[in-house]
Order: structure tokens, then C-alpha cells, then sequence
């Protein structure tokens, strides 16, 4: 977990642990994913694909805040995946489409959430018949 401090002292955890499930890497992320955080999330991504992984579940389901820097290191992550016939999935929370996870109402909000695929929960997303959550 890595405190990082903000503005006026407030302090604000983000926390990336990984872990693999098969042929797939999942990264959980818990916190604000910020332009502060941010940079954190990019180079755990770039890491497993350097250690040759491009299978990758991102499980945002703890991810509470979304700037448009988190976005973009979505996308970034995406398109890092697709340059190496990689493929990346997203966990946001089961209701998510539903009630609107705060990660799924930026992404629709921004018109990307099409571009990815987004399951419930990991066992979905390792499995490859599951199919992904409705845009």
C-alpha cells in the first residue's frame, strides 16, 4: 500500500498487488486513480508485459475515484496489450453497469467503456467462454 499526500495533508492509499490465475495476470487496484496514482498503474502494467504476461485482468472493483489520467493509462494499457496480440480485461463491480461503478460512469461518460471488455469478477474474466458485461 502507498500513502501518498496530498494538498492541505490528506493522505490517500492506492494499492497494486498482482497475482496470476492461469495463462492470466491480475492486477488489483484499490484507491483513487489519479494523476498521482496514476504513473503507479502504468508501470505495474508495463512490468508484467516485460516479464512477457499479455494476458491481463485489471480489478478496479476497489477503485473508488477516476480522473482522466486513470483513463488514459486504461487506454494506454489496451493499447499496449493489442501492439503485442496481448489482451486486457476489466473487473468493475458486479452491479456496475447496473448502478454505475464510479469507473464505469467515467468511461461512459468518455465514450471508451465500448473499448473494453468488462466482467464481474475474476473468475470471469480468466474464463474464456464468459462473456464480458453489456456497454
Amino acid at each position: 500500500m502507498l500513502p501518498f499526500r496530498r494538498a492541505r495533508g490528506v493522505v490517500v492509499t492506492f494499492k497494486v498487488t498482482d497475482q496470476e490465475n492461469g495463462e492470466w495476470a491480475v492486477l488489483r487496484v484499490s484507491g483513487e486513480l489519479d494523476l498521482v496514482t496514476s504513473p503507479v498503474l502504468r508501470q505495474r502494467v508495463h512490468d508484467v508485459v516485460a516479464e512477457g504476461r499479455h494476458r491481463l485482468v485489471l480489478d478496479l472493483s476497489e477503485v473508488w475515484f477516476c480522473d482522466s489520467s486513470g483513463v488514459g493509462v486504461l487506454i494506454a494499457s489496451r493499447r499496449l496489450l493489442r501492439s503485442c496480440q496481448g489482451r486486457l480485461r476489466l473487473i468493475l463491480p458486479a452491479r456496475g453497469a447496473a448502478d454505475g461503478s464510479h469507473v464505469n460512469k467515467v468511461l461512459g461518460a468518455l465514450g471508451v467503456r465500448r473499448l473494453f471488455e468488462v466482467h464481474p469478477d475474476v473468475p470471469s474474466a480468466v474464463d474464456e467462454d464468459a462473456r464480458p458485461l453489456s456497454a
